[in-house]
Parts: structure tokens; sequence; C-alpha cells
């Protein structure tokens, strides 16, 4: 029996990780064993997932098996993206020129800032009172 090809990226973003494997299909995204209805409730963070399709018009031709672990809802549709833009790159190396255009080959450096001694958060102080 022949191995199915699949293609594999790793993405991040924030707190999370995610592992990426694309799969030739029908379009069907799973996120942690979840369809991605399921699993992000946010119909702007499910856009965020399928942008590296919509720049590469690649809708509809791969299935998407996602595990994602660390964050939240946002910082793990970003992961997802990143994932799948670098895991597109191994599926046609001419979608580079695209993905950098959009940006979704750039890992985004943001993260949250330490907290520090003294204060209650990294920059909330308590209140100030004269006397």
């Amino acid at each position: 029996m022949a191995q199915q090809v699949q293609y594999t990226g790793t993405g991040r973003r924030k707190d999370s990780t995610a592992r990426v494997r694309l799969v030739p299909g029908s379009g069907k995204i799973t996120m942690n064993g979840k369809a991605i209805e399921d699993y992000i409730p946010f119909a702007s963070l499910r856009a965020i997932v399928n942008q590296p399709f919509n720049v590469t018009q690649t809708d509809g031709q791969y299935d998407v098996l996602v595990n994602v672990h660390g964050g939240g809802f946002s910082g793990q549709a970003g992961a997802a993206r990143h994932g799948i833009a670098r895991a597109l790159l191994a599926v046609d190396p001419d979608f580079r020129d695209a993905l950098k255009k959009a940006g979704l080959l750039t890992r985004d450096p943001r993260m949250k800032e330490r907290k520090k001694p003294g204060l209650r958060k990294a920059r909330k102080a308590r209140q100030f009172s004269k006397r």
C-alpha cells in the first residue's frame, strides 16, 4: 500500500506552538481532534487560520491536521496560521513570495512582558496617594 503524501510545518505565536500536517483532501481543518468550528468559537480567528490558503489560492485542496498547545484562542490561531504557511512552502517553494509579501512566514515576536518586583503586574502599580 502506498504511503500518502503529507507536508509538515511548525508555527508559534505568544505561548502557543502548533504542529501542522497538510494532506491532500477536501479542505477540512481539524485542531486537537475537533473540527475547527468546534475548537475556535470566533469566525474572525477561523479566518486567520485560513489566510495562507487564500493567499496561495489553494482553498479546499488540503486537509489540515493541527496539534496545538499553550496560550489562548488568539495565540493558537496565529500559531496554526504560521504552521500552515510553513507547510505550504514544503508543498511548493514558489509560494514563498506570496506568503512573504502577506507577512505569513514571519514569526510574531511580541510576548507578554514579565512582572516586575514591587508592582502588581508588568506595569500596574498601586494607587498613588500624596498623603
